[in-house]
């Protein structure tokens, strides 16, 4: 099981892939947004903003999220590092439920070029 540092990891990573990304990758994270990311097995959130292409991740909170934030992702701690590693296809991954993403429908339409 991913311990809470290897997802910080993960989660700064995947901010630095994002930040790197061709230009419609890019494009499709030129958001600035609340982000959630609930990290189910661990119940830990990592809350921060999307902004300038980028993750930056300001809290870890215990247990669920507390606030609504406008892009809201959950998932074990096992599956955020084998996202970023390349090791886990998203799509497939949140077809599955193994990862949900919740957001509204503009932002989903803009990141879906992620996928």
């Amino acid at each position: 099981m991913a311990t809470i540092e290897e997802c910080r990891a993960a989660l700064e990573k995947l901010s630095e892939n994002m930040r790197s990304a061709d230009d419609d990758v890019r494009a499709a994270t030129a958001l600035d947004r609340s982000v959630t990311c609930h990290i189910t097995d661990l119940d830990v959130t990592f809350a921060g903003r999307l902004q300038g292409g980028r993750i930056e991740v300001r809290d870890t909170l215990e247990g669920p999220p507390r606030d609504r934030a406008e892009i809201r992702l959950a998932m074990t701690g096992d599956d955020l590092v084998a996202l970023v590693a390349g090791e886990l296809n998203f799509a497939k991954a949140w077809g599955s439920g193994r990862i949900r993403l919740e957001a509204g429908l503009r932002d989903l339409f803009r990141l879906r070029k992620l996928l």
